[in-house]
This record gives C-alpha cells, sequence and structure tokens, in this order.
C-alpha cells in the first residue's frame, strides 16, 4: 500500500499544480502545440526537477518509489492544464513496462536515465487495428544468428518523435517478447500521424529488418502490468481535465449576462452544472479508486484490480467527454472560436476516449473482471 501520507500527497498535488500554473498557461499549451515537437524542453527541466519523471521509478534506479496513488493525483493536475509532454509515454507507459519485464541489466541501464529525463522512451504495441489486446501487436521479431531482427509496423504510438529508445512488442515463435530499438537505428521509420489533439503526438513506425535488443521474457503479461499503470495514469488527466473545464463553466456561467442576470440563475443551467459536478466527481472517484486497487494489487492483495482500473477507464472517458461537449454548450457561441479554451479540451478528452483502448472495449473487459 501507498507509504505516504494524506498530508504528503495533498502537497505533491499542490506542487505540481503550482508547477503547471506557473509554466504551463494557456498561452503556453498553445505555442506548443504548434511546434513540431509538441513538447517545451523548458517544462520537461522543470519536470524532472520535481521528480516527476522518476515518481514510479524505483530508487535504487534513481526514481522517487511511489505509486499509483500518487501517480494519479499528480496527473489530475497535468490533465487539468493540458500539458503537452511524453510524460505519459516514457515516465509511465515506457518505465513500467520495463518494471515489468524485470530484465536487471536493460534496467540499470535505462531507467537512470528515464528518472534524470536525459533519456525519452515510448512503446509500440499495436498494430493499424488500434486494440491494444496480444491480437493487436504486428511487428515480428525473428532470429538472425545471435541477433534479432524486426519488421512490420506498429501505429499509434506517443511521442515517438522525440523518443531516444522504442520499447516494441513483437511477435516470435515462442510468442510476443520486448525488443528495445534505438530509435535512429537504420531500418526505423517514424511518420507522424493527424490527430484530433494537436497537444497529443501519436506517429506510425515501421521496422525493416531492424536489429533489437531482447527484453526480459515476460512478453504480453508485462505489457498488460504497463497497460494497467498506464490507464490509471490516463484516468487522472481525464478526470483533471474534466474538473478543470467544470470549473472554467462554472466561472462563466456566473459573470454572463444574459436578459439582465447572469446565465448561471437560470433553472436550465443550474440543472446541466449539476449534471457535470456528478460527472466529474465519478470520474474523480472511479481514478481514484483504479489507482488505489493497483496500488493494493502491487502489494499483493487477493483483490484484482482489473474490474477497477477497466471502470475508470470508460468512466472518465465518458466523463471527460460529456463534460467538455457539454460545456461548449453551456458557453454558447464564443466557445466554438479558436480563441477559447473549451475546444481544446474537447480535442483532448476525444483523443484520450480512443487511446489505450476505446470505452466499449473496457466497458467488456470490466464485465469480463466481474465474471459477468
Amino acid at each position: 500500500m501507498s507509504q505516504t501520507t494524506i498530508e504528503e500527497r495533498n502537497a505533491i498535488q499542490s506542487s505540481v499544480r503550482s508547477l503547471m500554473e506557473g509554466h504551463n498557461s494557456e498561452a503556453d499549451v498553445r505555442r506548443v502545440m504548434e511546434t513540431a515537437e509538441g513538447h517545451d524542453p523548458a517544462v520537461w527541466q522543470q519536470l524532472v526537477e520535481l521528480g516527476l519523471t522518476g515518481l514510479v521509478i524505483a530508487p535504487e534506479f534513481g526514481g522517487a518509489g511511489l505509486g499509483p496513488v500518487e501517480l494519479e493525483l499528480v496527473m489530475e493536475e497535468t490533465g487539468a492544464a493540458l500539458l503537452a509532454s511524453p510524460l505519459l509515454s516514457s515516465s509511465v507507459l515506457a518505465a513500467g513496462l520495463l518494471a515489468a519485464a524485470g530484465d536487471a541489466a536493460v534496467n540499470k541501464r535505462l531507467l537512470p536515465a528515464i528518472a534524470a529525463g536525459k533519456t525519452i522512451a515510448t512503446v509500440a504495441m499495436t498494430g493499424d487495428a488500434g486494440t491494444w489486446t496480444a491480437d493487436g501487436v504486428a511487428v515480428s521479431a525473428r532470429a538472425d544468428g545471435d541477433k534479432w531482427l524486426l519488421d512490420g509496423g506498429a501505429n499509434y504510438v506517443t511521442h515517438a518523435q522525440l523518443a531516444d529508445v522504442l520499447l516494441v512488442l513483437a511477435r516470435t515463435p515462442a510468442g510476443i517478447r520486448i525488443f528495445e530499438v534505438a530509435s535512429k537505428t537504420p531500418g526505423v521509420t517514424i511518420s507522424a500521424l493527424p490527430t484530433f489533439d494537436r497537444t497529443l503526438r501519436l506517429a506510425r513506425i515501421d521496422f525493416a529488418g531492424v536489429a533489437a535488443t531482447p527484453v526480459g521474457t515476460a512478453g504480453w503479461p508485462a505489457a498488460e502490468a504497463a497497460l494497467q499503470l498506464a490507464l490509471v495514469a490516463l484516468a487522472g488527466e481525464q478526470a483533471g481535465g474534466a474538473r478543470r473545464m467544470f470549473e472554467k463553466t462554472v466561472d462563466y456561467a456566473k459573470t454572463r449576462i444574459q436578459f439582465g442576470r447572469a446565465i448561471g440563475s437560470f433553472q436550465a443551467i443550474k440543472h446541466m452544472a449539476a449534471d457535470l459536478l456528478i460527472e466529474v466527481e465519478s470520474a474523480t472517484s472511479a481514478a481514484r479508486a483504479a489507482a488505489t486497487a493497483l496500488d493494493a494489487a502491487g502489494e499483493g492483495s487477493n483483490e484484482p484490480a482489473d474490474a477497477a482500473i477497466h471502470l475508470a477507464a470508460f468512466a472518465c472517458a465518458d466523463a471527460y467527454t460529456t463534460v467538455t461537449a457539454t460545456a461548449v454548450q453551456m458557453h454558447g457561441g464564443i466557445a466554438f472560436t479558436w480563441e477559447h479554451p473549451a475546444h481544446l479540451y474537447l480535442r483532448r478528452a476525444r483523443a484520450q476516449a480512443q487511446l489505450f483502448g476505446a470505452p466499449a472495449y473496457h466497458r467488456e473487459r470490466f464485465l469480463t473482471a466481474l465474471g459477468a
């Protein structure tokens, strides 16, 4: 179980909120999303100094050694601020995959650099189907003497253009394995994909006889463990983004005057706001419950975390989409303009609803976890 106190968790969350307010304003987000990298190195350095890039990495590798509970709180704040960075890709998904794979030599070489923010890693997992399941792995690996060569393609890889290291799930005659590839290796082609959310960078990676290094022997079970951690982090971002958009909408309803009175005084607006508050609080509860369940599972709890994680995955995605879409309606015409931030949150909500599996997929997994 998490070893931090409530006061310590509040302090962590407050520190991240202050960092976002000081270094990741709406103007900063708009500036960064117009760059080719979609990432601000100065903000990344601030994340490093606060210890966020090594938050869930073990202390023996230079990390803070914290867990899903603290991670979820951090991601609530980055999601609220629409942070555009490889934090989820490198410090959560890739770091989680390495930890789950348990290759001591690779971890000793890669995890300290990831924790220090000096190396950015990402995970190439799914093919064109975008299913984020073992069936979706489309890269193949073949032995060539004492070497391994990769062929095929992976899609929807987050922040691949920034990555120094690619962790690739590939099929071998003995099953799925994890391979390490330097992003500049000959035969690797990284192609940017168009995205609805301009703060999120996705890419397709093609491999043509690419030399790769095996990472452990855990294969797909390690990928599932990493995805669980990433889903908790993503749920936190969605809950945080939904809350921030709700707060902006309530503030607007208090100050926008129509027919001589604030629109927030009209019963219809009050009812809409009440419904959104339920969505926000439900999403926050689901995300935090998933983090707690995963933390307990990591400490040997007999209660599996699958149901809580998949519940959070679809509940937070649906809540974020509902809150942002309704917020646009409550703002009226101004929210349809490029200058207003409402569309930035709506774009983030729509894009994240498909990342690591669509809500329908997670509903199905939730029911399966319940034995339905």
